[in-house]
């Protein structure tokens, strides 16, 4: 991988590389002797601390720029008083913007007192036009800015920042590349997620990810599945490939490769053991990926299906283009190709004109469908994007009202689902020490339910037998057992 290209063989004194990404490797080296002078100067290595807002593929940009830093000499802090300060934003909903500029407020206070200190800001709260503008004129003291587009160009950034001193902001509207193979602090040994495309075309009218994200663009499975060769090599065993409709791969690569046949492909690779994926439309979940998943030993059995209402009307105008009938059919072949899946979902209440009875339809779905959870959220009017313009917004008590049975009625499905399983042995992937209790471990199921039982931390990375004694409610207590296979 390109994290061990060998840093002694970069000619720093030469210009730097065009070919990416051999060209961001030239300036993590560039960095490092920055980083090196001021480690003296401080007398001991500097530190940084990066704070994630969003989705899954902003929590696995940050292990690239987490690998980079520390690549460069700098080393991790568990809080905000650091040498290096990253947020990298979420933009979904308006109330998280504010709380971003409310943290950047706290941050300017603390580098009064380590003027030395340096502030970055990126994510897809950068890519709209009028927080540029508010950070030049209310934030200067914000030393980087860059969005999601140039995630990438990271250690060049973070040079010219270190050289100039100047506040350095370097803004995309459009990607014209795609850039990986960079070094990544992987939270997990055992399993990470693997971006196969990016961007959105959807344009769902509530949604300000296809505008912040850009138009899909995917990898070539080339790329897809040498890396993944080279993550199993380096002793994972389960990926979640990443992108905003992983159902829609392929569709602008020249040589034509469906999501499905891109499954089969990955599912070839000895020592992986399990395959996720995130986050599937439902206008594009074939009929060949439900055969696939169905007959596969490694493609986990869940699937995450964004409803969002249960309404087709609202659907409309939420430009989902599917209808309550379509989707309750899409769930149906996907239950009779695989009994045991479980299926999780997206759900919001309060959409612009929805009424008690449009909120009843989706109650209808939650108990024909049987999630076994569900992200219920309260809409959020989110300026530049279609739906923040529609009349008859909801008012406020009724949107709570209306969440309020919601959830309820998600919680008693999903509890009741979730149990079907109570008594069985089943396989779990180990992932960590319990934090709740002494002497228990915290793992998954293949179907994501979370499971704790007894046992020693060097059963951490590994898939164990275990009896599921006790659900309660989205997760069970259960205790190891030994079967011979």
């Amino acid at each position: 991988m390109c994290n061990n290209i060998d840093s002694n063989k970069i000619d720093l004194n030469s210009e730097p590389p065009l070919d990416e990404p051999a060209r961001q490797f030239y300036f993590m080296e560039k960095c490092r002797g920055y980083v090196s002078g001021l480690k003296e100067r401080l007398g001991r290595s500097p530190s940084f601390f990066i704070q994630t807002f969003g989705c899954q593929m902003n929590f696995h940009d940050s292990e690239k720029i987490v690998a980079i830093l520390e690549r460069i000499g700098f080393v991790e802090a568990e809080g905000e008083n650091a040498d290096f300060v990253l947020y990298n934003t979420c933009t979904v909903r308006e109330n998280a913007n504010e709380r971003v500029y409310g943290r950047l407020g706290q941050l300017k206070r603390v580098k009064k007192n380590n003027p030395e200190m340096i502030i970055g800001i990126c994510g897809c709260m950068m890519q709209e036009e009028h927080v540029i503008e508010k950070i030049r004129k209310s934030y200067k003291f914000v030393d980087i800015v860059f969005g999601t587009h140039n995630i990438f160009k990271f250690a060049e950034l973070l040079y010219a920042r270190l050289r100039s001193g100047e506040q350095i902001i370097d803004i995309w509207k459009e990607a014209d590349r795609i850039v990986e193979e960079l070094p990544v602090d992987r939270k997990y040994d055992f399993k990470c997620g693997v971006n196969i495309m990016y961007g959105c075309n959807n344009f769902c009218s509530y949604c300000i990810v296809p505008y912040v994200r850009g138009r899909e663009r995917s990898r070539t499975p080339d790329d897809i599945i040498s890396e993944i060769r080279r993550l199993v090599d380096d002793g994972v065993i389960e990926i979640m490939l990443l992108g905003q409709n992983v159902n829609s791969y392929g569709k602008n690569l020249d040589t034509e490769i469906t999501f499905a046949k891109l499954l089969k492909e990955i599912e070839k690779i000895d020592g992986l053991e399990r395959i996720r994926f995130m986050t599937s439309h439902p206008k594009d979940l074939s009929d060949e990926l439900i055969e696939v998943m169905a007959a596969s030993k490694k493609i986990c059995r869940h699937i995450h299906l964004p409803l969002q209402s249960g309404s087709s009307r609202i659907l409309k105008k939420m430009n989902r283009r599917y209808t309550k009938e379509q989707y309750l059919e899409l769930v149906d072949k996907i239950k009779k190709a695989m009994p045991d899946i479980s299926i999780t979902t997206d759900l919001i209440v309060g959409f612009p004109g929805e009424t008690d009875e449009d909120v009843d339809e989706t109650i209808d779905v939650v108990k024909k469908v049987g999630y076994d959870s569900a992200f219920t959220f309260q809409y959020s009017r989110r300026t530049g994007t279609p739906a923040a313009s529609m009349e008859n917004q909801v008012p406020k008590e009724a949107v709570t009202r209306n969440f309020d049975r919601l959830l309820k009625t998600v919680q008693e499905v999903a509890a009741k689902r979730t149990a079907r399983f109570e008594g069985q042995t089943m396989s779990v992937l180990v992932e960590e020490v319990d934090s709740h209790e002494e002497g228990m471990l915290t793992g998954r199921l293949g179907n994501n339910t979370v499971v704790h039982f007894d046992g020693g931390r060097d059963l951490i990375g590994s898939i164990v037998d275990v009896r599921l004694d006790e659900c309660r409610g989205f997760y069970y207590i259960g205790r190891q057992v030994n079967i011979n296979k």
